[in-house]
């Protein structure tokens, strides 16, 4: 190994010795830039784009446009780029994913690239994965860009912001939010720099292209982009596509009357789970017993599609769907809690009945269902930027998924100063009350000694079952289940103090920097810490993907702290019970190993890995089969949208004989259509389904066109 690494060297280190030689250049400028007045500084934002349009490439200019901004962000906030964080903002201008460690930065990093290329003049967008980081990130870079000239903004909650250091919200009691003045959504997107999260752009993108005259768009086109926690956006939440719907009428009666029925049929008599595709499947038994109970011969022919459909997700959420895991019941609303963040999505709602199937098993208000009017997956919104980069803590893992679906490189920043967390192995328990007694033990031994802890867990319902063990213990905890992004991000950034005992589910606060004795701490505070032995990351579970397991261990050891991290598991755990290895239970079982005693061993922990690896394969091909099917409905949508930008554009005058012309072409269309294939009696081939499915699907493009 070691001679394989004498010849092949680290590529990761070769792109970083490879932009040396820029870091250099600019550090070079550093002098002289800070002799450079306010008004003289400002004045390099139009010498620069004036370099742009007559020519030069943006690579010309990066180096004095980063000495710039580097200058600006020193003045205004007092924050000056490590040499790390320049590498990093090449490696994003260049249009690759930078993978920088918790703590290092990564909000100023973007300021770097966004700047270089605003100069361009076509909107520089940063998505990030939730309103209150939208919002924070553009209060926190606005003072730099507003001395350099360029103007910021942001989009929340069907709301949008610009910074003005001339307004002042007396209301506000961030202060890095008190310049936010409110603005309309074409003045937000008419900045040079503009955050937000992905379901803001994604849904500004598809409402830009229902829109009936051209003044009613907001966008300027998607040309540059950094995704913040790129692997949160670009990965966990690229599953669900984006979608604008209306209400459809449907009558609540049959889900109602289902989600009565399905608690009567029995699992693995009427029917059967199957855990890994998470899916049921009703057995012949199951289908006579709903028979009988129905009163039905036979359900397909009497009861039909629809029938079939609600017995289906009624099944699913009787089953499959489980509350304060999958979703919670709030204010007598069902609201989806996302799988990865821990998070509820607010406004989402699962598709193809399944939220209505769930509303009638809880009791609550059926809501009608929806037609799709517009939609498009995350993948290929994101597809559309001429340039796109992202940035997070943890993508090595998913490298392979950035490069097939995105075209994306991962290179991997080295640490500002060497990483000296200690990575404790895996605890193992037999049982999850074993676990969970050892956690709330050991939570209280380490709290005994000042030392401040940082739990992690994977859903809101462990958060509240551990939080039950640990008032037993009589420990004090805060607990964050990731309901409300302000006030946890406000929490979390004092989870570093002495005697600190925070449990947040596993993404809770995610982009808030943890600092030793808190966001505000003295040195003689942080030095406390440290002696204790900086913050202790206790994670209560294994999650499906090791992304997740690294973003929490990622929390501890910010720029050369001292930390420590260990993941405690039950072999009752998900992970375990579905896609672990049989062979580790029964050695188990054979020990015969007290629930509350762990087992250190490399064995297990190895069967672990294994069974996440597997997971993550499993879900990378559902998202890549997501991004195929989508690929057919995108050559469409690309078609219809530039034709109905194109009808936009005409005028008035010209339009009624543009309708005339589609119509007389479609009538044609259709007949030549009815004389090719109103003679088969079958379909011969794939190639016949094929060319059919094109023919229609051009034929009812040219229909939507006419409508519009």
């Amino acid at each position: 190994m070691a001679l394989f690494k004498k010849f092949f060297k680290d590529p990761n280190l070769k792109v970083v010795e490879e932009i040396q030689p820029t870091v250099d250049a600019i550090n070079a400028l550093s002098d002289e830039f800070e002799k450079l007045s306010d008004a003289d500084l400002k004045k390099k934002t139009e010498e620069l784009r004036k370099q742009v349009k007559s020519g030069k490439t943006l690579e010309d200019v990066l180096v004095e446009a980063f000495a710039t901004v580097r200058e600006a962000n020193r003045r205004t906030i007092n924050v000056r780029h490590y040499d790390v964080q320049l590498v990093c903002g090449v490696v994003l201008h260049r249009g690759e994913i930078a993978e920088m460690k918790t703590g290092e930065g990564k909000t100023h990093v973007a300021g770097l690239s966004l700047y270089l290329n605003a100069l361009e003049q076509k909107g520089a967008h940063l998505i990030t994965v939730n309103d209150y980081l939208a919002q924070r990130d553009c209060g926190w870079n606005g003072p730099a860009n507003d001395l350099l000239g360029i103007k910021t903004s942001c989009l929340i909650n069907q709301q949008a912001l610009i910074y003005d250091p001339e307004f002042t919200d007396e209301n506000q009691k961030d202060e890095r939010l008190v310049h936010l003045r409110s603005c309309t959504r074409k003045e937000a997107y008419s900045a040079d720099i503009t955050y937000g999260t992905n379901s803001e752009f994604g849904f500004d993108y598809l409402r830009d292209n229902m829109i009936s005259n051209l003044e009613q768009q907001v966008q300027r086109g998607q040309h540059f982009a950094i995704v913040d926690e790129v692997d949160s956006v670009l990965i966990d939440e690229a599953r669900t596509p984006l979608i604008i719907s209306a209400p459809a009428e449907e009558s609540a009666l049959l889900y109602q009357k289902f989600s009565r029925l399905v608690p009567q049929l029995k699992e693995n008599v009427d029917y059967n789970i199957d855990e890994k595709m998470r899916a049921t499947t009703l057995t012949e038994d199951g289908i006579d017993n709903i028979e009988k109970i129905l009163g039905m011969g036979n359900i397909y022919t009497e009861g039909g599609i629809q029938m079939v459909h609600h017995l289906e997700q009624a099944l699913s959420a009787h089953a499959i769907y489980k509350k304060d895991r999958d979703y919670v019941v709030k204010d007598g609303e069902v609201l989806i809690i996302d799988e990865f963040t821990g998070r509820m999505m607010q406004g989402r709602r699962y598709s193809e009945g399944l939220h209505q199937a769930i509303e009638a098993k809880e009791g609550v208000e059926v809501r009608k269902e929806s037609r799709t009017l517009a939609t498009i997956t995350i993948q290929n919104y994101f597809r559309m930027y001429t340039k796109l980069s992202g940035m997070t803590g943890t993508a090595a893992t998913e490298a392979e998924e950035f490069a097939k679906i995105y075209s994306l490189d991962v290179t991997i920043i080295p640490t500002n100063k060497p990483i000296v967390r200690k990575d404790l192995p895996d605890r193992i328990y037999s049982t999850e009350a074993g676990r969970f007694k050892a956690v709330a033990r050991e939570i209280k031994k380490i709290h005994e000694t000042g030392q401040p802890i940082l739990v992690g867990t994977i859903s809101i319902e462990k958060n509240e079952l551990l939080s039950a063990f640990l008032q037993q213990q009589g420990v004090e905890h805060e607990l964050l289940n990731a309901k409300q992004h302000a006030k946890e991000a406000q929490i979390l950034s004092q989870a570093g103090e002495v005697g600190a005992v925070t449990v947040a589910t596993n993404m809770a606060g995610r982009g808030v920097d943890i600092k030793l004795g808190g966001s505000s701490a003295t040195k003689e505070e942080s030095e406390k810490v440290k002696e204790l032995g900086g913050l202790f990351v206790l994670g209560t579970e294994r999650h499906e993907s090791r992304r997740i397991d690294n973003q929490l261990r990622g929390r501890s050891g910010r720029q050369g702290d001292p930390g420590a991290s260990q993941f405690y598991i039950s072999m009752e755990d998900d992970l375990m019970r579905i896609f672990g290895s049989d062979r580790v239970k029964n050695m188990m079982q054979r020990l015969g190993v007290p629930e509350d005693q762990p087992i250190e061993n490399r064995f297990i922990s190895n069967s672990i890995e294994k069974a996440q690896k597997r997971v993550e394969g499993n879900n990378f091909d559902i998202r890549k089969h997501l991004v195929d099917y989508d690929d057919v409905l995108n050559r469409q949508r690309e078609i219809i949208y530039s034709l109905r930008k194109k009808i936009l554009i005409l005028p008035e005058k010209n339009k009624t004989e543009f309708r005339k012309t589609i119509l007389d072409i479609t009538k044609q269309e259709v007949n030549q259509l009815v004389t090719n294939y109103a003679s088969l009696k079958q379909v011969q081939s794939d190639e016949d389904i094929d060319r059919l499915s094109k023919d229609i699907l051009f034929l009812n493009s040219r229909l939507l066109i006419t409508k519009v």
